[in-house]
């Protein structure tokens, strides 16, 4: 009875996680207040980060929420951080938390028409070279003005509507089980299966070009990152002085990064470079051609609500009207009552997608809270802030970067430029030494944080949403990929502060 009970306990832990993952996870609960009572918390808080990076580079084992939270209910536990800095670390990023609830499920709303404007993109467009510069310029421009996850948000809509509408076709199943049924291909007619595979490479292709895009426009202005308002606000800069202060960096970093998208695609190194198969574009075709034929009245009038919506969304993000979560409610608000969309489990389902990237979220400021309680990061800051003024720039640059890979960038740039107005306001560094390095703190969290989905909230959104078990785009892909993208651009953007800055 005991061994039963015991063994029923063992099957539900992590449900139908590996056997060798469960262990993992049960040996970092049971070493980790081993290692703070030999070693102490400094130590025992960098091994807390790694154990973190693998449950996210484990995603599709297991959602990182669970083994994740695990490990932070035993840090506050442990004392490695208290759960009143926890909180305050969730409610420093609320507006966040918002977009999230809120924008997220806007988009939501919008399905049919990003579906019915990226179909014909897509198959109107017949070179992928000039799809994916496409999808890199439009994702950096509109996160130059509005905000890179909702930006993010928009690309996995897409995404998920292009494979359900080919998956759908080549399985014989509904559209709305699509999401509920992505690991189990058995359905799937083997002379299909090869097209599903380059079909999932091809979309894995554009969407990290698009997430890569949301970091080169990102950069370039004081709307386009959370950190560049907080920098900005440090440092005093308005909306042009700020686009000016990184010119020198970013303009070059994003004209190399697309370039570096269009050779990628040239190449087909690092997992780019697939065409979408012939026989998934006469799928898209018809599905197109379909749903022309069904278009009525009442279908037209949906698509014209989404698209002026969808152009009061831009204007609204673009000028601030409020926080971007509150123009997601409005956007919610407005989609549905205007479509007829009025019963609670209609709008329920909207939300599905984006509250367990949320709490995922709120369990990683548990961990940013470890790492602030325990100065994890001040060692680095006090290094770089002891060198010759001619090479700080490039060294905060360098230690910014590295940082953000592992950590948050917003929490990276936050201590950094803290502790920069520290020095500036004891008299230990000048003005215009403390611009340098308040653009070399930006440039730094923002690029080479690319390299892992821990820096990047947009790419961390990206590898914990529905879509990427469906292309089958992990936590290794995503960094692999990533890779040419955070040497090109990691090393242009250490070259232009070395020489420029």
């Amino acid at each position: 009875m005991n061994q039963t009970l015991i063994g029923a306990l063992w099957g539900n832990f992590l449900g139908h996680s590996p056997v060798w993952y469960k262990q993992c996870i049960i040996a970092f609960l049971v070493l980790n207040p081993i290692i703070l009572a030999i070693a102490g918390p400094f130590i025992l808080g960098w091994f807390l980060i790694a154990e973190f990076i693998f449950t996210l580079a484990l995603a599709l084992r297991c959602y990182p929420l669970q083994p994740g939270g695990l490990l932070a209910i035993e840090a506050v536990i442990l004392g490695m951080a208290s759960p009143e800095t926890v909180y305050h670390e969730a409610v420093a990023n609320f507006e966040v938390i918002l977009l999230l609830m809120f924008m997220v499920a806007g988009i939501y709303f919008m399905k049919d028409l990003l579906l019915f404007v990226f179909t014909k993109l897509l198959l109107n467009v017949k070179s992928k070279k000039v799809l994916a510069l496409m999808f890199s310029v439009v994702a950096a421009l509109l996160s130059a003005f509005l905000d890179a996850l909702t930006v993010t948000a928009v690309l996995i809509s897409v995404g998920v509507g292009f494979y359900a509408v080919y998956h759908r076709f080549a399985s014989g199943k509904n559209l709305q089980h699509i999401e509920h049924d992505h690991a189990d291909d058995v359905s799937i007619h083997e002379h299909h299966q090869e097209d599903l595979e380059q079909f999932r490479a091809f979309l894995r292709s554009l969407l990290m070009h698009g997430a890569v895009g949301t970091a080169l426009g990102g950069v370039c202005t004081l709307v386009g990152e959370p950190q560049n308002l907080l920098i900005a606000t440090v440092a005093g800069w308005d909306f042009v002085t700020f686009v000016v202060k990184m010119a020198p960096v970013t303009v070059p970093v994003l004209v190399c990064g697309l370039l570096t998208c269009y050779l990628l695609e040239v190449t087909g190194k690092f997992g780019y470079g697939a065409e979408l198969p012939h026989n998934v574009r006469l799928v898209l075709e018809d599905f197109q051609r379909g749903e022309e034929l069904k278009r009525n009245p009442t279908t037209n009038a949906k698509l014209l609500v989404q698209g002026i919506i969808a152009a009061l969304l831009v204007i609204a993000l673009a000028m601030h009207w409020a926080a971007v979560g509150l123009i997601g409610l409005m956007v919610i608000v407005l989609l549905t009552a205007f479509n007829g969309v009025v019963e609670e489990h209609q709008i329920g389902h909207a939300f599905e997608e984006a509250l367990p990237f949320t709490a995922l979220l709120v369990v990683f400021f548990a961990i940013v809270a470890v790492i602030h309680e325990q100065h994890l990061f001040t060692p680095v800051i006090d290094a770089v802030l002891h060198m010759e003024g001619s090479i700080r720039p490039t060294m905060f640059f360098l230690a910014n970067g590295l940082l953000s890979m592992i950590s948050d960038n917003v929490f990276v740039a936050t201590v950094y430029i803290s502790e920069v107005k520290q020095a500036l306001d004891a008299g230990t560094i000048t003005r215009a030494e403390f611009d340098q390095m308040a653009v070399a703190i930006n440039t730094g969290t923002n690029l080479p944080s690319v390299a892992t989905p821990n820096g990047q909230a947009a790419f961390l959104f990206l590898l914990t949403s529905a879509l990427a078990p469906l292309i089958r785009l992990s936590y290794g892909k995503m960094a692999f990929m990533a890779l040419p993208y955070t040497i090109v651009l990691g090393g242009v953007g250490v070259l232009c502060v070395n020489l420029f800055i």
